[in-house]
């Protein structure tokens, strides 16, 4: 039997309703999502019909800005550039070698097969324009350029353009350094649905593209969702949300910190704790309280934590794992003695983080794994972005009369029996001998 822990910095629950808890988390976007639709619905439709002049209207309504023209230029490129710290620069570079490195793993190849008068195979080939979204909201996000833009450029993506809101101070020269690491020169500085919209339908100064990627706020997901069909996109991303999986051998500074680092994305993240220690659970509520102190985003945290933070506490962590597959966390971290010997039990989750010395942002940043990664439950069914993500493929068949004929019979016979006669004539005709 689980019970919802009572802790002081999370909000109180008990054992009677657990269930609630859960599906709290899991239908925590879902009325914000249905306005956004809305809203996202007509500003679509009028870009659709008025291209760069609706495109130019939304970005003077929602961010302000007056643009001329959409594309960064090259000086501007330059000049952002500069702005950037160096040293953050050659941080981004190293983590770019090691997203790199993981990433080249994922290629898949072409083949072939061929027997008497036959041949057929499949072709893996790049889808060729991708548009890459890069939120310019409270923070910007230079790793998300790195995290979707390498594994396209590994998939062979021939043409890259990003999308980000513009400021009147200008484009993030972070962003931007990140851009010229990736090898992308092609910057269009118009963010939110707008941007979604152009990137799918074009208008007379954009191109559109056959791909959209990349996070935003709840009215770009659903932008993304609503032109789903007309491109593809890489998921409808909600809220970040963290599930640690700890046992009494964990470090509880360690756990509260980890908890933290989600919950300060936004206040609807989510961060849970799942033990069977109920030492840990007061040990790791004492380091929330003392560590928040500090942080510079503590209003976020303790919304976060208050609305969708929570302990549960289990018998044992084979029931804790059995919880975790349950909610299919975005980033589950594992950390419980022989963590290895455990992972195997996981079956539902975007990203797993084994041990004391792996925390999230590790992920996040650096280590090379991709940070793009399903969320509110999706990982039960869907897998991180990687180079599968840039790629589409296609099959080839040929046989030779003779072969064609000696299946002919049974192909003809199956199409019957759907009674599509016109299937079955296209193979007769080959072989009535002129009749």
């Amino acid at each position: 039997m689980l019970n919802i822990y009572n802790a002081n910095v999370y909000d109180i629950y008990d054992e009677s309703n657990a269930d609630n808890f859960f599906r709290k988390l899991r239908n925590r976007i879902d009325d914000k999502f249905d306005d956004a639709l809305k809203a996202a619905t007509e500003i679509i439709h009028n870009v659709q019909f008025y291209g760069d002049g609706a495109v130019r209207d939304y970005t003077k309504k929602f961010d302000g800005v007056e643009l001329r023209n959409f594309y960064m230029t090259d000086e501007e490129i330059n000049q952002a550039f500069q702005k950037c710290d160096k040293e953050t620069v050659k941080v981004m570079e190293k983590a770019a070698l090691n997203i790199e490195e993981y990433h080249k793993r994922q290629l898949q190849n072409s083949y072939v097969i061929t027997k008497d008068g036959i041949i057929m195979g499949q072709r893996v080939m790049p889808i060729e324009r991708v548009a890459l979204y890069v939120p310019g909201g409270t923070a910007a996000y230079p790793s998300s350029v790195l995290m979707n833009a390498i594994p396209a450029k590994i998939a062979g993506v021939n043409e890259m353009t990003i999308f980000t809101p513009p400021k009147n101070e200008g484009i993030s020269p972070s962003i931007i350094a990140a851009a010229k690491i990736c090898g992308i020169d092609k910057i269009v500085k118009v963010g939110g649905v707008q941007a979604i919209a152009a990137a799918a339908y074009g208008t007379q100064s954009i191109k559109p593209v056959s791909k959209i990627v990349g996070p935003g706020s709840f009215y770009v997901a659903a932008a993304k969702k609503l032109v789903y069909g007309t491109v593809d996109i890489d998921m409808i991303a909600g809220p970040s949300e963290i599930l640690i999986i700890a046992d009494k051998t964990a470090n509880p500074k360690y756990i509260a910190a980890d908890l933290m680092s989600q919950a300060e994305h936004d206040i609807l993240a989510s961060s849970v704790l799942v033990t069977d220690s109920e030492e840990l659970i007061n040990q790791v509520d004492a380091e929330l309280e003392k560590q928040i102190q500090n942080l510079s985003r503590r209003e976020i945290i303790e919304k976060s934590l208050t609305e969708y933070g929570g302990c549960v506490l289990c018998e044992n962590i084979t029931e804790a794992i059995k919880i975790a597959n349950f909610i299919a966390p975005e980033h589950l971290e594992l950390v419980v003695e022989n963590g290895f010997e455990k992972l195997d039990l996981i079956k539902n989750a975007g990203s797993v983080f084994v041990g004391d010395y792996s925390p999230e942002p590790l992920g996040d940043y650096f280590a090379g794994t991709n940070h793009v990664l399903p969320t509110n439950g999706t990982a039960k069914f869907s897998s991180p972005l990687g180079v599968d993500s840039f790629i589409k493929k296609s099959s080839f068949i040929y046989y030779s009369r003779e072969r064609l004929s000696d299946v002919s019979g049974d192909i003809i016979k199956f199409a019957e029996a759907e009674k599509l006669t016109a299937h079955a004539n296209s193979l007769k005709v080959r072989f009535d001998d002129g009749k």
